[in-house]
């Protein structure tokens, strides 16, 4: 048997190299340090993120107010442009006030005309004090000569049957005293006529002075129309801001309450942050928030505190509100406006614009706050002073009845006592007469 060689046999497998000791270690470390990390923000979120609110829904928003003219006319200067700093009073607009100007001296003219008539009827109760005094005199003189004629009638009565008078001597005595009588009755009658016409006079009179009296007051009135209806042909900034949206024209010719343009109040700015109503509810008045502007980005942070929650949504207030009673309804997240305050000093120092985007982040961890405020507005929430010119108004009106009531006017314009007849005149009515004088009582 030969020998024949063996086929060689395959090579053992090469045993199992140890694993490399630096890879182990850096995954090792990775492991620890995403460990340590989902820790760290398991604690953060635990602790910062679990109190916060946010929405990137949010604007800057602020108080708008529009320039519209209060009366009609024509424009004749614009005194103001778009982005133009303006200060509370700044004239903004100007109307032709030339129909104004003519008014306001007619009614001017009318109040002086009103003023010296006026002063006629305080003057006409001295002369009717006059006037009552002199028939109070004509009637005493009339009792006097009536009481001498029926002396004289009485006299001669008994002696007519003696002859010693005779019938036409009696006949003319007793002509005498009945003409007598008439005059008296005349002058009673006069005497009442006087204190009737000084009663009527003083029911216009007594009791007012000259600038309270009725006539004047009204006339006054029409004054302070026609002088409110020429300041009103200028148009002022009702408050500190800028100027925006201008669309009036030189010559244009405007009606009352025409948006002319507006001015914008840059330094009493908010935001509107609208959340959505699943994280209102932990929001409370009085929580501080933080703020970031797309303008500045996030180097620059403001910050503000919530004021205040919306009465309702954003859809519920819209134009066309939403009907969700309809087959193909489809549940849509609502959000509510919360306004945050913003901090004054960072609102200078770094200005805004209505209508910016804002990121607004609201620190949740103190609920002890209200949702809506309980707190009545004791204050006014906004209020100007440029428009208040009615004491400029008085003062013209009090100028105008001084120039015209002149110097005697003043002393007229006191309340005139009601005139009394002295204890010695004669009373006015007959009756009071007879009582008086028997025999002329049985003469009649």
């Amino acid at each position: 048997m030969s020998d024949t060689p063996l086929a060689p046999t395959a090579a053992a497998p090469p045993a199992a190299s140890p694993a490399n000791p630096a890879r182990r270690k850096g995954l090792t470390v990775i492991a620890v340090l995403v460990l340590l990390g989902a820790v760290g923000y398991g604690i953060y979120w635990a602790l910062a993120l679990n109190h916060i609110e946010s929405t990137d829904n949010a604007y800057v928003q602020g108080n708008v107010v529009q320039i519209t003219p209060q009366v009609s006319g024509t424009v004749v200067a614009i005194l103001a442009d778009d982005a133009d700093r303006v200060k509370a009073g700044q004239p903004l607009i100007r109307l032709d006030a030339a129909d104004a100007r003519v008014a306001l001296d007619q009614t001017e003219a009318q109040l002086a005309q009103t003023v010296r008539e006026t002063r006629t009827l305080y003057a006409n109760n001295a002369t009717f004090s006059a006037q009552i005094a002199l028939r109070e005199a004509e009637l005493a003189r009339a009792v006097s000569e009536v009481q001498r004629a029926a002396d004289d009638v009485n006299r001669r009565a008994p002696l007519l049957a003696s002859g010693a008078v005779g019938k036409e001597e009696f006949a003319h005595a007793t002509a005498q005293l009945t003409a007598g009588r008439s005059a008296q009755a005349a002058a009673q009658s006069a005497l009442l006529a006087a204190r009737e016409s000084l009663a009527s006079n003083q029911s216009l009179t007594d009791g007012t002075p000259l600038a309270q009296h009725p006539g004047v007051q009204k006339a006054a009135a029409r004054l302070r129309e026609a002088y409110l209806a020429l300041h009103r042909a200028e148009l002022p900034a009702p408050l500190d801001g800028v100027v925006a949206r201008r669309s009036v024209q030189i010559g244009q010719r405007v009606a009352a309450g025409t948006p002319l343009m507006a001015v914008v109040a840059l330094d009493q700015l908010w935001v509107d942050a609208n959340f959505k109503e699943g994280q209102l509810k932990h929001l409370r008045l009085g929580q501080p928030a933080t703020l970031i502007s797309d303008v500045y980005g996030q180097k620059i942070q403001f910050h503000g505190r919530v004021s205040g929650l919306g009465a309702g949504t954003g859809a519920a207030f819209a134009l066309l509100p939403a009907q969700n009673a309809t087959g193909n309804w489809i549940k849509v997240v609502q959000r509510v406006p919360v306004r945050i305050t913003l901090d004054p000093k960072e609102l200078a120092a770094h200005p805004l614009r209505v209508g910016l985007s804002m990121e607004v982040e609201v620190d949740v961890g103190d609920t002890t706050g209200r949702i809506n405020s309980e707190t009545e507005r004791s204050a006014p929430l906004a209020q100007t002073a440029v428009f208040d010119v009615l004491a400029v108004a008085d003062a013209e009106v009090a100028r105008v009845v001084r120039a015209n009531q002149g110097a005697a006017g003043k002393a007229r314009a006191a309340p005139t006592a009601p005139h009394t007849a002295p204890p010695t005149a004669p009373a006015a009515h007959p009756a009071a007469n007879s009582a008086a004088n028997p025999a002329a009582a049985k003469a009649r």
